[in-house]
């Protein structure tokens, strides 16, 4: 996989982007913090649509992962903490809005260097966009799983509907790969529901 910018695009181009993608996920975690807010303890081991997951265990990851992602971002050396050690404090609401807020101060410049992720590292723009479209997905497992509504903004959802097919190679998607096969979706279904099946996810999924 090529991770290297398009030579036709300046500098300029570059921050221009990663700018409007910062905004896109500053909105999606903003959404996403809400609806941590709503979920109450007793919904913890409720089935989510990450099978091996329950809503606690994606609690978890994904203020975990979050924290770590800032953690990255804010650091000089680009480098992520360890998500696995991050505890969640009641329902991880504030702390969604902490690495928000952390993000916030130093992006987009921050995506002008590369992000390390454990023994790998990613372009800062393209980690940033790989972010925004993790917590689209994320918000919609736990809203689907709890019975809440998720609606992230169209123009961002089609932004990462343009940039996930680029990740989604066979080394992380199909059977045992972080993304489950492509469920088909038809062409003229909503954008969320083109980009959920595009990311191994069945819109009409069920508890």
């Amino acid at each position: 996989m090529d991770t290297n910018p398009a030579p036709h695009q300046s500098v300029r181009q570059q921050s221009e982007a990663s700018t409007i993608t910062a905004h896109r996920l500053d909105a999606v975690l903003g959404d996403l913090a809400d609806l941590l807010e709503t979920i109450p303890g007793s919904a913890d081991t409720d089935p989510t649509p990450c099978t091996e997951y329950d809503t606690a265990t994606l609690r978890r990851h994904v203020v975990g992962w979050l924290t770590a992602f800032a953690d990255g971002f804010s650091s000089p050396n680009g480098r992520c903490s360890d998500f696995d050690v991050v505890t969640v404090e009641g329902t991880g609401a504030e702390q969604v809005r902490t690495a928000a807020g952390r993000l916030t101060n130093v992006l987009p410049e921050a995506a002008t260097r590369p992000l390390f992720i454990g023994e790998a590292s990613l372009p800062g723009d393209m980690a940033l966009s790989m972010i925004l479209w993790e917590y689209q997905m994320h918000g919609w497992d736990l809203a689907v799983a709890t019975g809440r509504p998720w609606a992230p903004a169209e123009d961002g959802l089609l932004a990462s509907l343009d940039f996930a097919p680029a990740m989604l190679t066979p080394d992380f998607q199909g059977p045992g790969r972080p993304f489950a096969p492509a469920v088909d979706v038809p062409a003229d279904s909503p954008v969320l529901d083109r980009l959920l099946g595009l990311s191994g996810r069945d819109p009409h999924w069920t508890p």
